[in-house]
């Protein structure tokens, strides 16, 4: 079995907290797909010029956002490191020719925690964190996500977390704004026809491109082609959840790889097994 890979907007990090729809989505998202080995997470908030892998046994939760309810820090996500697969992806990125550092203590930071917990609450499957680095062209982050697509035939789950639409000095109120919108359509119609010209050209010719992806903050977009990368031998992609916060916070979950249906209808299949092993047991 081949899992998808995923790109996951994290939106506010009260989503932690929240019950709406898109929660809700989280949740039934988690529920459906066959229970994955381990989950590697591209995080916008874990930018560095240097590839990095953490090695950690377990992962500290990182509260990386300031002036919150008291009751955001008090949550946790005390996910477990994966020895083999930190030294796996070590070897992928050594045979694609990729300087990376192995780093502990570092933990995961909320792009990668809040959706996770909706997700897998029960933190039971081992998390690997990786940098993206928003200085590179969006083709190197494709490749490097390249170089780990075998891993999804392995039961791991690839997930980019971040935000199409993510200008916090353009946050709004009420319904979404036309531009995020138009951007959005943009983005979804290339990534539909894997459309990598436009793609890795997007700043150039898409709509609102400036205003959607404001240069101080690519990091919160790039997540999707490391994701996209990660899915290269399919080159499938399809739009699960759209919405939006205040207006120009994109609430967006793109599949790779494979259909939904198809997803569900594994883990169905995984479930209705392991109950008649149980039963004949």
């Amino acid at each position: 079995m081949t899992l998808p890979a995923f790109f996951v907007a994290h939106g506010s990090p009260t989503l932690a907290l929240e019950d709406n729809e898109y929660t809700r989505f989280l949740q039934k998202l988690g529920q459906s797909l066959p229970a994955p080995k381990a989950i590697v997470v591209f995080s916008a908030h874990f930018d560095s010029p240097d590839q990095l892998v953490t090695g950690d046994e377990v992962l500290n939760t990182i509260h990386d956002f300031y002036g919150f309810p008291d009751e955001m820090y008090e949550l946790t996500y005390p996910a477990k490191g994966h020895a083999e697969l930190t030294e796996e992806i070590a070897s992928l990125f050594r045979a694609g020719n990729l300087p990376f550092k192995v780093i502990t203590d570092r933990g995961l930071d909320h792009g990668a925690w809040v959706i996770l917990r909706l997700m897998y609450p029960e933190a039971n499957v081992p998390v690997i964190s990786l940098s993206v680095d928003s200085k590179r062209s969006p083709q190197e982050q494709y490749e490097i996500g390249r170089m780990l697509q075998s891993l999804r035939e392995q039961d791991v789950l690839i997930i980019g977390s971040g935000g199409t639409v993510h200008n916090l000095r353009l946050l709004g109120s009420g319904k979404p704004a036309p531009w995020a919108v138009e951007f959005d359509q943009w983005i979804g119609s290339r990534l539909e026809d894997w459309n990598l010209r436009d793609l890795f050209d997007y700043e150039k010719r898409a709509p609102h491109a400036r205003e959607a992806v404001p240069e101080y903050g690519t990091e919160h977009f790039i997540p999707l082609f490391y994701a996209m990368g990660a899915a290269d031998k399919d080159r499938q992609a399809q739009r699960l959840f759209q919405d939006y916060q205040y207006g120009t916070l994109s609430l967006n979950c793109w599949q790779f790889g494979g259909s939904a249906s198809e997803t569900e209808a594994e883990a169905e299949a995984e479930a209705a097994e392991e109950a008649e092993e149980a039963e004949t047991a």
